[in-house]
């Protein structure tokens, strides 16, 4: 699920970058060129496109901003986890595993974090409340997640799925692996601690009611799964078909128009471009204003 999620993402990355490539190589620059147009003396210019340039460009555009999202999305998640990560409590690890850090916190709760250097953690009052066989098998089902770097997957999946807003067959496949990741880590917990389940279940229970994003609680799926009778799943072959003929069709508009595309455009400003020196001093008084204004408010903040 993970490998079709990413492969069918990475497609859709490669296939707008193309378009951003193929978009960029078709715009010409030149000092005269392009369409002229004479108002009241002065020229305004702007660019001279054909029809193959224009659905060109309109590409580009769209990958252009399926990268930023994509970036931003990405830049965004790092941010919040060091945020997270820097706001625990962490009294030290736990005794006998160093790989586990505890957590000064009255919540019960259990979770991995981190993205290249994934780490467990678990509050005082988790082992406080759970067995030492609730323990084990909890910290299993975590480290299984540690093992696999599962918060850097679950990014990934982030990443892909809203860059590409386009293909909604990436939310469907990310939403089915972060529930495959849980059921195959309960599954890693379950073989680590000899394939008893009422650990397990009993630690769910107590666990259950903490729901976030870092902490996935008790779900019907994961129960039916601990009773050996495990949901069926279909995966969306229409949805996956769909996003396949996208990005074909995608790669194959871009490459049709960048062989017919023409875009040329002037070193000139788009407006006055007689005179460009003279709008180039109008703009500083404003600019001077402007910084003014700024300076006054933050002085009065």
């Amino acid at each position: 699920m993970y490998g079709l999620h990413v492969a069918l993402g990475a497609a859709g990355l490669v296939a707008t970058a193309g378009a951003v490539g193929a978009g960029a190589s078709s715009v010409h620059i030149a000092a005269r060129t392009g369409h002229r147009l004479v108002i009241a003396g002065q020229d305004f210019t702007y660019p001279a496109v054909n029809v193959a340039a224009g659905i060109l460009l309109a590409l580009a555009v769209l990958g252009a901003a399926v990268i930023v999202v994509a970036i931003r999305t990405g830049w965004r998640q790092v941010r919040a986890t060091r945020a997270f990560l820097r706001r625990l409590h962490v009294i030290g690890p736990l005794e006998g595993d160093p790989a586990v850090s505890v957590i000064d916190d009255r919540a019960p709760y259990a979770f991995c974090a981190g993205f290249l250097r994934p780490r467990v953690y678990v509050s005082t009052r988790t082992l406080e409340l759970l067995s030492r066989a609730e323990l084990e098998v909890v910290l299993a089902h975590e480290q299984h997640h540690r093992a696999v770097r599962g918060p850097l997957r679950q990014a990934c999946g982030r990443v892909l799925t809203q860059a590409l807003f386009f293909m909604p067959v990436l939310r469907r496949l990310h939403d089915r692996y972060g529930e495959l990741a849980e059921l195959t880590a309960d599954a890693a917990a379950l073989q680590a601690t000899d394939g008893a389940t009422a650990p397990l279940a009993s630690a769910l229970l107590t666990l259950g009611s903490q729901d976030s994003d870092n902490v996935v609680g008790i779900s019907p799926e994961r129960v039916d799964s601990l009773l050996g009778r495990p949901r069926p799943w279909e995966l969306p072959s229409l949805l996956v078909l769909a996003a396949l003929a996208t990005i074909a069709a995608l790669v194959v508009v871009v490459w049709r128009t960048s062989a017919a595309a023409s875009a040329h455009a002037t070193l000139n400003l788009p407006v006055v471009s007689s005179q460009p020196c003279v709008l180039v001093l109008g703009l500083v008084p404003t600019l001077a204003c402007a910084a003014a204004m700024m300076t006054r408010r933050r002085r009065g903040a």
